[in-house]
């Protein structure tokens, strides 16, 4: 089932065609969303329009390491379920750490890569991972998964992210599932905070103080904030978050995987999924950060940020306490602040489990990386006992108290 170089290849059961995509643009794309709509944790990141602009804007190609081979399977001329699928021939760009399995591998004189990725580029956002219909269809998606590693000889497959419907349906067909942390925001549901300083009230005393502190050092800077959402970030306003997210990456000394071209088609494409705050002093805008929303599902991902200049304490103030105030003031219930970074639990944001899930094809090996994901998961498990051991909110279970 592996791709040809002219398009895609298919199969056909007694019942049922899988076919292999070599683009996303072999897919229809109002049949893809139609299926990612009815799927318990559908987020803006797997829409058609954002994983076909991640392609064709250059970001994500066979030349970046991610050759495309979604996977559909159809009947009656209808699309009964999906996934998008790449050949890896790295793991840049995956934020779920699989670079002690590749060394192991090639230590021992075996072919690591290409390895099968079912996940969205560059994007560490738990959600729906597969389409389907139904239970069943989610059953032989899976299957055909499994068989495409087989058939194509790769040395494992991972799905990155997943909702724990996916999660379900990857540990029955017996893949490996590994945990990971990130930090999020969550509205309480039977006590939801009116405004960000309702938020800070409930917040033990010494954070609180912190808080306000890094605030008031961006207001001391003379740096004002105003928010754009939609529409109404226009190619000005584009160009400069661009230009400022080249920064970013050119600090820690690598380059940005998306590119301007990326954001162009999201502006063209997807608008109403992006709210951009801008930091400036007087009228020169020296700062950005970029959030994806759901104005349906009242959720939020912080996704990028940059600055031609450095202020103290404004990265916190751009990238947390600017999307929290907006979130609450729309009535969001979630916002996630992206992968890793215990510092934001100081902030607000606490820990939350996420899970991948990992097919590797010689027994060998996964019986190896079982173990070691076993005890990991053990260390992670004590790790978050002791995170829930510091919240930074007041009266949160097992939280040390430091007075109102």
């Amino acid at each position: 089932m592996r791709p040809g170089p002219e398009g895609g290849s298919s199969i056909s059961t007694s019942k049922y065609r899988i076919r292999v995509h070599a683009t996303a643009a072999e897919i229809d794309a109002g049949a893809w969303d139609r299926l990612l709509q009815a799927q318990a944790q559908p987020t803006p990141f797997m829409r058609h329009a954002y994983l076909l602009a991640l392609e064709a804007s250059g970001s994500a190609t066979t030349e970046s390491g991610w050759q495309a081979a979604w996977i559909s399977l159809e009947e009656g001329g209808r699309l009964r379920a999906a996934c998008m699928l790449y050949l890896k021939t790295h793991s840049w760009g995956e934020y779920v750490f699989d670079w002690g399995w590749a060394d192991a591998y090639r230590r021992h004189g075996l072919a690591y890569y290409p390895k099968a990725l079912v996940a969205v580029p560059f994007t560490p956002v738990p959600g729906s991972r597969l389409l389907a219909e139904d239970e069943a269809w989610r059953e032989r998606l899976v299957q055909a998964i499994t068989a495409f590693v087989r058939e194509a000889g790769l040395s494992s497959a991972h799905a990155l992210f997943v909702d724990d419907v996916d999660r379900a349906a990857f540990a029955r067909a017996g893949w490996m599932i590994r945990t990971g942390l990130q930090f999020h925001w969550q509205q309480d549901a039977a006590q939801p905070v009116a405004d960000f300083d309702e938020l800070l009230q409930r917040m033990q005393r010494d954070k609180r103080k912190k808080i306000g502190q890094e605030r008031r050092r961006v207001a001391e800077a003379a740096v004002r904030f105003s928010v754009h959402e939609g529409a109404a970030i226009d190619t000005r306003l584009w160009d400069f978050f661009h230009h400022c997210h080249t920064l970013t990456y050119r600090a820690h000394g690598g380059r940005p995987y998306l590119t301007r071209d990326f954001f162009a088609r999201m502006a063209r494409a997807m608008p109403q999924h992006w709210v951009l705050f801008l930091a400036q002093r007087g009228n020169a805008p020296l700062a950005c950060s970029l959030v994806a929303v759901d104005h349906e599902r009242k959720a939020a991902w912080g996704r990028y940020w940059g600055a031609t200049e450095f202020v103290p304490c404004l990265h916190f103030e751009a990238c947390y306490y600017q999307p929290l105030q907006w979130c609450i003031a729309h009535g969001f219930t979630r916002f996630e602040g992206g992968a890793q970074g215990v510092h934001k639990m100081a902030r607000g944001l606490l820990p939350a489990a996420t899970a991948s899930a990992h097919l590797v094809a010689d027994a060998r090996f996964a019986q190896a990386i079982e173990l070691a994901l076993r005890q990991e998961q053990q260390s992670l498990s004590l790790y978050v006992d002791e995170l829930h051991e510091h919240s930074p909110f007041r009266g949160a279970p097992g939280s040390r108290s430091r007075g109102a």
